[in-house]
């Protein structure tokens, strides 16, 4: 429900800015050509420190940017590192590890003359490398008349990988000049991994939680990033 709140107010942002850019301009004369503004956009997804603050069991780094290379098209790509410690019934784990991920954005939203507000569909590879340490777990007996046989031994597996696909629908909204904040959503499927040989992976740096019946994963964040100009066309 907050997500879809944040996002609601985004969109909101997003249509009423044109609006009131204009209403402060006033109209340009029609003979005037303008030109867009190309160039590098830095970010920080913002829910992964706000994660870090809440969540003692979470701690996580994304580092975001793009490249319009032209008009409605973005080059685009995000850097990450995360730490998740994962307690279930009968086994206990910490993750740590890297994770890239690189492709291209499409922005369908029509913006007014000079506005470079964003509703975006992307697309995504995400690689990541990662260390995965086995904390606890139990040996599983159908006789449940003695007590759990738990293992408290600390196992460390690395050198682990894993691939997947992921696709991003989100938005961005300029609400200063070159100062923009985003939203946005991801649905991932995992195309390949590799896990430990006692377990399989409950976590993957940037593909987030697994489950062992399916390999789709899903994912969120809050961004703000900064434009550099580099040229106009």
């Amino acid at each position: 429900m907050k997500q879809r709140h944040i996002f609601l107010l985004l969109i909101s942002l997003a249509v009423l800015q044109p609006l009131l850019l204009n209403a402060q301009t006033g109209q340009q004369e029609d003979t005037l050509q303008f030109q867009e503004k190309y160039g590098l956009r830095l970010g920080v997804d913002l829910s992964k420190p706000l994660r870090t603050l809440l969540d003692d069991d979470y701690k996580g780094l994304e580092i975001k940017g793009d490249y319009r290379i032209y008009e409605n098209y973005y080059l685009a790509a995000e850097l990450g590192n995360e730490e998740k410690f994962t307690s279930l019934e009968n086994i206990t784990s910490e993750t740590k590890g890297s994770y890239i991920k690189v492709g291209a954005n499409y922005n369908a939203y029509k913006n007014w003359q000079g506005m470079q507000n964003e509703i975006y569909v992307g697309l995504r590879y995400g690689f990541a490398t990662f260390s995965s340490d086995l904390l606890q777990y139990s040996i599983y007996d159908r006789n449940d008349y003695y007590e759990r046989d738990i293992r408290t031994e600390n196992l460390e597996f690395t050198n682990l990988t894993a691939g997947w696909l992921e696709l991003q629908l989100g938005i961005k909204v300029e609400l200063l000049r070159n100062l923009f904040l985003g939203a946005h959503v991801e649905l991932k499927r995992r195309i390949n991994e590799n896990a430990p040989n006692f377990y399989e992976n409950l976590y993957i740096p940037g593909f987030n939680r697994t489950y062992t019946d399916s390999s789709i994963g899903t994912g969120y964040g809050y961004s703000i990033s900064y434009l550099i100009p580099l040229y106009k066309m």
